[in-house]
């Protein structure tokens, strides 16, 4: 479809069709795809989500009250090890970040691979 830039006035480059007839804006939209950094998606998941594991559950330790975060207690099914403490919320910190990683590499390369079969 893209082939040979011709020059137009002001010597620009504008990507033209076989027939160089120029692209319409919505090919010219729809023709390029950016492809992710697999790596990088993964360490800000990651980040995201270990920072968000550790903000919360020292957020409930300064709070405080009666019955504390029964809700994030439930992480411990999963997180082995995590408790809503301080050293919990290193655990969960850390469980998080690799969990986050994972999660975040695996959705940049599976993203990869559809935008390039799509081209």
């Amino acid at each position: 479809m893209i082939s040979n830039p011709t020059h137009t006035a002001g010597d620009r480059m504008e990507k033209t069709d076989m027939e160089n007839t120029p692209l319409s804006p919505e090919e010219k939209l729809f023709s390029g795809v950016l492809l992710l950094n697999a790596k990088v998606v993964g360490l800000a998941l990651g980040l995201i989500f270990g920072l968000g594991i550790f903000v919360a559950t020292n957020w409930l330790i300064i709070k405080g009250g009666d019955r504390v975060g029964p809700h994030l207690i439930l992480l411990s099914q999963y997180f082995i090890g995590y408790k809503v403490t301080f050293l919990g919320s290193l655990i969960g910190a850390t469980y998080g970040f690799a969990l986050g990683t994972i999660c975040g590499a695996l959705m940049g390369w599976i993203y990869n691979k559809i935008a390039l079969f799509r081209r």
